[in-house]
């Protein structure tokens, strides 16, 4: 509050005068309104990974742009002029697994590139599309009943539904949901996975298992493996994840990522994709990508880094990554074979080679890969002598 100065008449007994006198009145300050706080800004971080809306969430907003913390660095996005066409990764016929010249087709493809795609596999097409519907019915669920499988909601570490790769360790978001499922006993798997999902998941996962066997034993025997006996088998596949991926419609395909620059820590992955497309694999070409296509029925192989390891660097785990989609969802479901989580791995004695990598815990590896974000092919540094 301030005040003004004006003039008044005053009136004395004796005499009437009028005579300027200054009169001090109060002057009102001007209306201030009490500051009012900013709106909170949207945290798209944790509306996507914390509250478990994931990426499908943003996506069904018809967002116009692409959120910032999705914007992959340059260095990051896909460079169309770096993907060749002229590369073609061979797509193998396992019917006639029998014919020496198709075991070493597969033998020569692990070594090459890494990754090669199988026909003929004996698993039931109907088996394939159930679980890729098994997939879709999943994130349809409502974001409450997803969230039951968070990590922090979820009642086993078995089963784990989440977005991106490692977010606390992220700069930037992948633009991918998952379910993540790790299977223990086929109990476990009913009474935990989600009713969803778990029946058309272990069904795959089981009539996979045959043809996962039979590559396993084509591969061994270039490395002087005879068969796959019981320690063997613990230490190629003793134990298995299934993942379930979602990659919804995405603004600004260009400036993202569905799944950056990585090799996988598995033994072998076995993959199957739907129809859309979107995985790509570094080329023989140096600094090359090579879109992988989708083939009706197929299976997608590639080379883990256990198997990169134990095979003393013969068979190859090649960094592979996934493009965003501005037009379709797609889904894949990975099937990824492992050692036993105990099982220390290193070139395996039947490779008679000067070793260049050591023996090292496999869970400890699989804890080093998960504990950063994406970034190529660096995580096999840590078991090299």
């Amino acid at each position: 509050m301030g005040w003004n100065c004006t003039t008044s008449t005053t009136t004395t007994a004796s005499t009437t005068s009028t005579s300027p006198q200054p009169l001090l009145t109060p002057m009102m300050a001007p209306t201030i309104s009490a500051p009012v706080p900013a709106p909170k800004p949207w945290d798209i971080t944790d509306y996507v990974v914390n509250q478990g809306h994931g990426v499908k969430g943003l996506s069904e907003m018809k967002l116009p742009s692409l959120p910032m913390q999705f914007i992959q660095p340059l260095e990051e996005r896909i460079d169309a002029s770096k993907v060749v066409t002229e590369e073609c990764m061979p797509v193998i016929d396992m019917a006639c697994l029998d014919d020496p010249k198709v075991a070493e087709s597969i033998c020569d493809a692990a070594e090459n590139w890494g990754f090669f795609q199988i026909v003929n596999h004996g698993v039931p097409i109907a088996v394939l599309d159930d679980v890729k519907e098994a997939t879709h019915r999943f994130f349809g669920l409502p974001g409450s009943e997803k969230r039951k499988y968070s990590k922090e909601n979820s009642s086993t570490n078995s089963v784990r539904f989440g977005t991106s790769f490692t977010p606390q360790a992220e700069k930037s978001l992948e633009w991918k949901d998952y379910l993540s499922l790790f299977y223990v006993s086929d109990d476990e798997a009913s009474t935990l996975w989600p009713s969803a999902c778990k029946d058309q998941v272990l069904e795959y996962m089981k009539r996979s298992q045959v043809v996962i066997r039979k590559l396993l034993e084509v591969l061994m025997r270039r490395l002087n493996v005879k068969e796959i006996d019981e320690k063997k088998e613990s230490l190629l596949m003793g134990s298995m994840r299934i993942n379930l991926n979602y990659y919804p419609i995405c603004p600004n395909p260009e400036l993202t990522v569905g799944v950056g620059r990585h090799s996988d820590v598995s033994t072998l992955t076995v993959l199957l994709q739907d129809d859309v497309g979107g995985l790509h694999v570094r080329g023989v070409v140096h600094d090359s990508w090579v879109h992988v296509p989708p083939v009706k029925g197929s299976f997608v192989v590639n080379i883990g880094d256990a198997l990169q390891i134990m095979s003393n660097g013969r068979y190859k785990s090649v960094e592979h990554r996934v493009i965003a989609n501005g037009s379709s969802n797609r889904v894949s479901v990975p099937i990824f074979v492992n050692p036993k989580p105990s099982e220390i791995i290193g070139p395996l004695p039947e490779v008679l080679e000067e070793p260049l990598y050591k023996q090292v815990l496999y869970s400890d590896y699989v804890k080093h890969f998960f504990r950063k974000a994406h970034d190529g092919k660096n995580t096999v540094e840590f078991a090299k002598i």
